[in-house]
């Protein structure tokens, strides 16, 4: 029975939380404090350490949720949570000011998890805030050598988006999964 463990990072209010709150076969395990900074304009509650949940996989493999702060200022937890990381789950918040120096930001802190692995990007808030447009986002990311990677719109709160999300980094890892049409099981053989 496998173990394994993604990293989900993002700014801020991208929906990490949620993401996987939203996954997890378990009760999650969330340490939110009341935001005392300049977060608190933005959302009432931030994560200071790290939300944690467990995604069941087919055959009894188990995918471990972990979700750094999006602060910097608990940047540390950032390597400590990415030691072991299969790979990275970056969300972006389009209604941010600048949702790309965030995508660039990000990508460059935990570059070396990405170069290592493999990394999916999901934009969020694109109901609140169209644009900028997934095509953008693809440019960004040729910019930064990474065309090609996954990229989508979710809504963290969708099971169906978030497991999409999850399923594409894992077939961009191993493109040999298979996925079972019955139930939506990832399956390694």
């Amino acid at each position: 029975m496998g173990q394994y463990k993604l990293i989900f990072t993002g700014p801020v209010g991208a929906g990490k939380t949620t993401a996987i709150t939203t996954l997890s076969d378990e009760p999650p395990v969330k340490t939110d404090e009341v935001a005392r900074d300049m977060t608190r304009q933005r959302k009432p509650d931030t994560t200071v350490a790290l939300d944690y949940g467990v995604m069941r996989l087919d055959k009894g493999e188990k995918l471990h949720l972990y979700g750094t702060p999006g602060q910097e200022r608990f940047d540390f937890m950032w390597d400590i949570l990415s030691s072991g990381g299969i790979g990275l789950i970056l969300l972006i918040n389009n209604n941010r000011p600048d949702p790309f120096q965030d995508l660039r930001f990000f990508l460059q802190r935990f570059r070396s998890l990405v170069d290592s692995t493999a990394v999916a990007v999901g934009v969020t808030q694109m109901d609140r805030k169209p644009e900028p447009l997934l095509e953008t986002y693809h440019q960004a990311l040729g910019k930064q050598g990474l065309e090609g990677i996954p990229l989508f719109e979710v809504d963290a709160r969708s099971r169906t988006d978030m497991s999409l999300l999850v399923q594409s980094l894992l077939f961009t890892l191993d493109p040999g999964l298979k996925m079972d049409k019955d139930d939506g099981e990832i399956s390694t053989a």
